[in-house]
């Protein structure tokens, strides 16, 4: 233990399994100090596992003038693309030109959404005419002129999950269905009260806490802490509702749509999982409780609504197959509308240095694709307050299963993806192509973890539902804290969409009778 204190369990305990506190636990337990993370229900449950699945600058940010937070977000969009080119890929962006803004100004935003941070994984922006463009068939005939731009897709839930398997390979405790409950200061360090997922009780002591707990995090610091800063950390959160839909695919192509629709907002247009489209988001102030949310009827008729403004076929509610919603927890910047509250974070530090008080850091705001940096500066503020001396290291580091050309994140991992997977393709030529197609988008170089031991469809064990064997079962309880058929079915894969009506409780049936068995147990 790194910890100078003999009288702790361990350093830093984080609180929430979302993709900031993730990405804190990796980055903290990859410094040499002991970590736990404790998340409440399953990690990704909430809002990380919620996005637009997008790794991006943030275009619109530009009009509000939020250069500082695009800049780093471009620049992290090339760091993440190296580390994860498993879940996170390239993506070519439509933006039909509507006459919200003229195209001058859009030209100029694309020019400088181009060069704010080195780009070199990704195509630069160009116009196009819709009409002789394979995009342009999907449109409105009506619409005449596009600009044409890069960002990137990612799996979001699996991108939580591959910082906490990488925390946990650095030595983390990554304990999933554990609530903090209470956490008080004692002779220099935390006291902390954690309800174990059988609802028994333990305490352990711990140097620093770090609140990552998202929606929650004023509540964390009111209910767990009962401190009087709470009140005041309300006013620093803005909770701002965004729900998609999801309906069968809407275009052949694999470009996604930009929509400036006439009200101001921008509304997405994504290829999903191979037979869908996402369409999203919203923005909608939220006042209930996060862990209730849920997409009401006027956003399915606006989304809806939106779609069958810009493409040629109509999209009505009875099309959406699927759809959700979360709660974004950000900074309260006194916007007018939700849609134009920062995404940008802010770290508060109470305790440490010379007042002798056990650090809290409670994270507030923030976006998917800044999170790793998010929780570097997160951990250089621990390492400061612990007396810690160790640097950042998670720029030069795949994530698992990232690391296809070997440990350095690469250009190649990006670009030669397809390469990479028609060679594994070859190595498990008994597997279904589209099944090994699937494992290499999601599990990367950890497929041969998944597949140690296996030369054969017999080794794979039963197919539990279609194109789920007990192989994978076994990997995603064992690697991934993979516990019920949500987890399994909507965050880990996205087999859900795919399977008929009444698949989550055979699958359920299937968990009940097969009980996990831990080794030495």
């Amino acid at each position: 233990m790194a910890a100078a204190r003999q009288d702790v369990d361990c350093d830093v305990l984080v609180v929430g399994g979302g993709i900031n506190g993730a990405g804190i636990a990796r980055d903290v337990a990859g410094r040499g100090l002991c970590v736990a993370l404790c998340e409440r229900d399953d990690l990704a449950a909430h809002t990380s596992s919620a996005s637009t699945k997008l790794i991006h600058g943030g275009l619109r940010y530009l009009e509000h003038y939020e250069f500082g937070l695009v800049r780093k977000a471009l620049a992290e969009r090339e760091v993440l693309l190296r580390a994860a080119p498993h879940v996170i890929r390239p993506m070519r962006f439509v933006m039909p030109h509507t006459g919200q803004r003229s195209a001058a100004l859009l030209r100029a935003g694309l020019f400088l959404y181009d060069r704010l941070a080195r780009r070199e994984l990704l195509p630069a922006s160009e116009s196009v005419q819709l009409a002789c463009h394979p995009a342009g068939r999907a449109l409105n005939p009506a619409l005449g002129q596009a600009f044409v731009y890069s960002d990137g897709w990612v799996d979001d839930a699996r991108l939580v999950v591959l910082n906490a398997v990488d925390a946990a390979h650095k030595g983390a405790c990554v304990l999933t269905r554990t609530a903090c409950t209470e956490a008080r200061r004692e002779n220099g360090a935390w006291r902390v009260t954690l309800r174990k997922p059988d609802g028994t009780f333990k305490q352990i002591a711990v140097r620093a806490i770090v609140n990552a707990a998202g929606p929650w995090a004023a509540a964390f610091l009111d209910v767990a802490l009962g401190r009087p800063e709470a009140a005041q950390a309300r006013t620093r959160l803005r909770l701002v509702k965004g729900s998609h839909i999801v309906v069968r695919r809407l275009f052949a192509h694999d470009d996604a749509y930009l929509f400036q629709h006439e009200d101001g907002r921008i509304v997405f247009a994504i290829p999903y999982e191979r037979d869908f489209t996402l369409i999203g988001t919203t923005d909608v102030e939220y006042a209930g409780d996060p862990a209730k949310v849920a997409i009401d009827a006027d956003e399915i008729r606006y989304l809806c609504g939106v779609a069958s403004h810009y493409f040629r076929e109509p999209v009505v509610p009875a099309d959406v197959v699927w759809s959700y919603a979360g709660v974004r927890p950000l900074l309260d910047d006194a916007s007018a509308r939700a849609s134009a509250v920062t995404r940008d974070y802010r770290l508060q530090v109470d305790g440490g240095g010379p007042s002798g008080e056990a650090p809290l850091l409670t994270v507030f705001g923030g976006k998917l694709t800044t999170y790793r940096k998010l929780a570097e500066e997160t951990t250089d503020l621990l390492c400061k307050a612990l007396g810690h001396r160790s640097g950042a290291w998670t720029a030069g580091a795949c994530l698992p299963g990232g690391d296809l050309f070997g440990a350095t994140p690469q250009s190649r991992s990006v670009l030669e993806f397809d390469g990479w997977r028609s060679r594994v393709q070859v190595q498990y030529h008994w597997l279904d192509c589209a099944l090994i197609g699937r494992y290499a988008r999601a599990y990367g170089t950890r497929i041969h973890t998944l597949l140690q031991g296996r030369s054969s469809m017999a080794d794979m064990g039963g197919e539990v539902l279609p194109g789920l064997f007990e192989a994978e079962l076994d990997y995603l309880r064992r690697h991934e804290w993979a516990m019920t058929p949500e987890d399994i079915l909507w965050r880990r894969t996205k087999l859900g969409l795919h399977l008929p009506a009444g698949a989550a409780a055979q699958l359920d049936a299937w968990l009940m009778e097969h009980p996990l068995q831990v080794a030495g147990k």
